[in-house]
């Protein structure tokens, strides 16, 4: 597998290229965000390790501009800044993980695996299924065009299984990719915001949108 690395400091761009080739993968480096959004576009590299802090296009920049021209490779931000309000800025644009500086380079490596592993699939600017448009950018939600507020994981919750539309989903998935691996509360967290979506989501609108799958878990099926 190929992973572009895009980073300005040269000390760092050798150590992350060193770290990543050690773990069997091939790498390519672009020393600025112009650089790098062309090489992500003539490439298409298996995964992107972005710092946010570049010059010409910064990583927010980069991350935006590769997801409007329709390239959902996983890319993973390093950063040095760790205001929450930079990880979500990130996220929201469309990055798939992010990473502090300083860090240890099993993590890096373990992150990218993770990445890796997830399933590849055209991720569009909008997810629509029946009368339910999310915009996970703008992180807005609307069902027949009227806005419904979501809390961040009602939200998160809703993305999972819009982009998996009619498939059992089960809880430990579901707390897997909403909650992560690390979530120690009870399992039925899962039901309580299957709950909380249904009062948002259905009883306004008289329609059902979530389904019990018997035996397993919930089911995203509008009517």
């Amino acid at each position: 597998m190929r992973i572009l690395v895009i980073e300005d400091e040269i000390k760092m761009a050798r150590a992350i290229r060193r770290g990543v080739e050690q773990g069997s993968y091939a790498v390519d480096v672009a020393a600025d965000g112009d650089a790098g959004l062309r090489a992500a576009l003539a490439r298409d590299p298996d995964a992107v390790i972005l710092d946010l802090m570049l010059p010409g296009l910064d990583g927010f920049e980069v991350v935006r501009e590769l997801r409007s021209r329709g390239r959902w490779m996983p890319i993973l931000v390093l950063t040095a800044r760790d205001a929450v309000a930079d990880r979500i800025q990130g996220l929201d644009g469309g990055a798939d993980d992010y990473l502090v500086k300083p860090f240890a380079f099993g993590e890096l490596l373990a992150r990218l695996r993770a990445l890796l592993r997830r399933d590849v699939r055209e991720r569009p600017s909008e997810l629509v299924v029946g009368d339910v448009v999310l915009d996970p950018a703008a992180h807005r939600v609307t069902r027949g065009g009227r806005p419904v507020a979501l809390s961040t994981k009602e939200f998160a919750l809703l993305e999972f299984m819009m982009r998996r539309p009619g498939l059992g989903l089960s809880r430990d998935r579901s707390l897997e990719h909403v909650w992560d691996y690390d979530y120690g509360g009870a399992s039925n967290v899962v039901d309580v915001y299957v709950g909380y979506l249904r009062r948002k989501l259905e009883q306004p609108f008289g329609k059902p949108l979530i389904r019990t799958v018997r035996g397993v878990g919930y089911s995203l099926e509008p009517a």
